[in-house]
């Protein structure tokens, strides 16, 4: 189980407003105790997948967690790729970068060709974020209508996330 501790997540920084929100789901940090493990699925249950993934950062489990941060992004990545690919079918750049982050996580690249396809795999995605902002900002109404589309598409895809890093978090 990964975990973290109140202690932690003061001294790597963690927002205001979650850790307070958190602090008040245990009845307060000092009852719940500064250095108890606090297991990450809790924190993403009470706060939030994005908050969740944010605490990687400061484990109990630091050796454990480099490994399952990269393979979480790939499954992440993998997992809009036919968006992406729809859009720009001869782009293989994110499908590439994305394998590169399995096969670091594993052990079987090294660090410069992993980086070297995120960084393809950050030109790539920007370019297509950039080209579906232009067209929906044609006119109003389909502003509108790809605003909602977004919003719902983006609470599938924290929910899908969700469920994968709790899937990650219990093996």
């Amino acid at each position: 189980m990964i975990t973290t501790t109140f202690q932690l997540l003061k001294e790597a920084s963690a927002c205001r407003s979650s850790y307070r929100r958190f602090a008040k789901h245990v009845g307060g940090r000092r009852k719940y105790g500064v250095n108890k493990p606090i297991p990450l699925t809790v924190i993403a249950d009470v706060c939030g997948i994005q908050d969740a993934l944010w605490c990687l950062r400061c484990t109990q489990q630091p050796d454990e967690i480099k490994r399952l941060a990269r393979l979480l992004a790939a499954d992440f990545a993998e997992h809009v790729l036919p968006i992406f690919e729809r859009q720009y079918p001869n782009d293989d750049r994110p499908r590439k970068a994305a394998q590169a982050a399995r096969l670091f996580a594993e052990g079987k690249i090294g660090a410069a060709a992993r980086a070297a396809a995120w960084a393809a795999a950050r030109a790539a995605a920007w370019a297509a974020a950039w080209a579906a902002a232009g067209a929906a900002a044609g006119d109003a109404a389909g502003a509108a209508a790809w605003a909602a589309a977004w919003a719902a598409a983006w609470a599938a895809e924290q929910e899908w996330q969700l469920t994968k890093f709790k899937e990650a978090l219990s093996t």
